[in-house]
């Protein structure tokens, strides 16, 4: 009887159960053949993508890296197909080798604005660097003792630029509250900022 079932199975190849060192079977193959391919990947693996960036990098880069990843892909062009043995794994690790170019280039843009700025202050009085660093840090400190949407309020206007418009609808506040908010942090700076 068992003969005949194993017999029964490997005349059946759907149900042959595959052991370890053996190539998966053709149906587990990705192939690029028609336009559908990027979108049906897309639709698949675009949300586990998403939690695995998530957990290497910051919830909105997460999502640039993905769309990044899935822009190469599209630009592969059709005389160059896409044969992926594991989509899965193989779009596990595209998505780590972006997150490591990214943070690549953020620190070769950090060492080259660090270089600017040193051959900046090597034209200025160093009593002066001293003082602007004391006033850096005192202003830190400042910034630190504000509510958090207050120090965003005031950061987003007064470093990133945007207007108070343009806040309330990032927020979710209304105008006058940004307004309120940014005059208890220009107080709050003025009033401890005083030597």
């Amino acid at each position: 009887m068992v003969m005949r079932l194993n017999r029964a199975l490997e005349d059946r190849p759907e149900s042959r159960v595959i052991c370890e060192g053996e190539p998966l079977p053709p149906e587990d193959r990705l192939v690029r053949r028609d336009s559908d391919w990027l979108e049906g990947l897309y639709h698949a693996h675009r949300d586990r993508l998403m939690r695995f960036a998530v957990r290497h990098t910051s919830a909105d880069r997460a999502a640039d890296i993905v769309q990044q990843l899935f822009t190469r892909l599209a630009g592969r062009g059709r005389d160059d197909p896409l044969e992926v043995v594991a989509p899965a794994a193989y779009l596990r690790r595209a998505t780590i080798n972006l997150i490591r170019d990214e943070a690549r280039q953020a620190v070769r843009r950090c060492a080259e604005f660090h270089d600017y700025a040193v051959d900046e202050l090597e034209g200025f009085d160093t009593v002066a660097a001293l003082e602007a660093r004391d006033t850096l840090a005192r202003l830190e400190a400042i910034m630190a003792r504000l509510k958090p949407r207050t120090r965003e309020i005031f950061l987003a206007h007064r470093l990133d630029g945007y207007s108070y418009g343009e806040i309330a609808a990032r927020t979710g506040l209304s105008v006058k509250a940004i307004e309120k908010h940014m005059s208890k942090a220009i107080a709050h700076v003025s009033r401890h900022l005083k030597p």
